[in-house]
């Protein structure tokens, strides 16, 4: 039994990790899968090839049901004064400067001409935003999060959401990190405690699931 497994029972016998499930009105919010993380030879960045194949299937099928979608972009200005300490305890994230291509989101998920990408400078794509009053606006109640990095800024974003009072759901082969212990963990961790980790295949099917009268 590895420490998953371990830690798993223990949860279990202690009432964590019930399934929160998806509302009425979802919204899509895919996380940072700009130039700079996921190209591998980038400092930030890594091999995200099969997450960007499952966020396209998201997308496509948020797009098919005209479902709010947003994406999130970081960037900084020149003088890097807007990075606060992140960039002091991140040195690599000098790579991301305001208006270069770094910062662009990768070509093979672009976004269409109505769909945003909200700059952020921090982890959370709450925090220092106007996705609140986006989501509120258009009466969502539950996010859907893909992305990278899943001990990053995919954690940070589900907090909030849970913190926000959403339903929040993430799709486990649609986000990604540096390294897999991260990884693993912190969905695990997710699904304890802050929303329903799950695969792209069941967002789908829920998706496409008929609305009970």
């Amino acid at each position: 039994m590895d420490w998953i497994e371990a830690t798993e029972d223990h949860y279990d016998e202690r009432e964590f990790g019930e399934t929160v499930g998806m509302g009425e009105r979802p919204a899509l919010v895919v996380i940072d899968l700009i130039n700079a993380f996921t190209d591998p030879d980038s400092n930030l960045g890594s091999d995200v090839e099969a997450v960007i194949e499952q966020t396209d299937r998201l997308l496509e099928a948020f797009r098919a049901f005209d479902l709010p979608r947003y994406f999130t972009t970081v960037a900084f200005e020149e003088s890097y004064g807007d990075a606060g300490v992140f960039i002091e305890k991140v040195p690599a994230l000098r790579e991301l400067r305001l208006g270069t291509e770094r910062v662009e989101v990768d070509d093979r998920i672009a976004p269409l001409d109505d769909e945003r990408v909200i700059l952020k400078k921090y982890a959370s794509a709450f925090f220092g935003t106007d996705l609140q009053s986006e989501l509120t606006t258009n009466r969502v109640d539950t996010l859907v999060i893909a992305g990278v990095t899943t001990s990053g800024c995919v954690r940070a974003t589900a907090v909030d959401s849970l913190q926000h009072g959403y339903r929040t759901i993430v799709p486990a082969d649609a986000v990604g990190d540096r390294a897999e212990g991260p990884h693993r963990a912190n969905l695990f961790d997710i699904d304890a405690k802050y929303g329903d980790v799950v695969t792209t295949d069941a967002v789908l099917e829920q998706l496409e699931a008929p609305v009970d009268d």
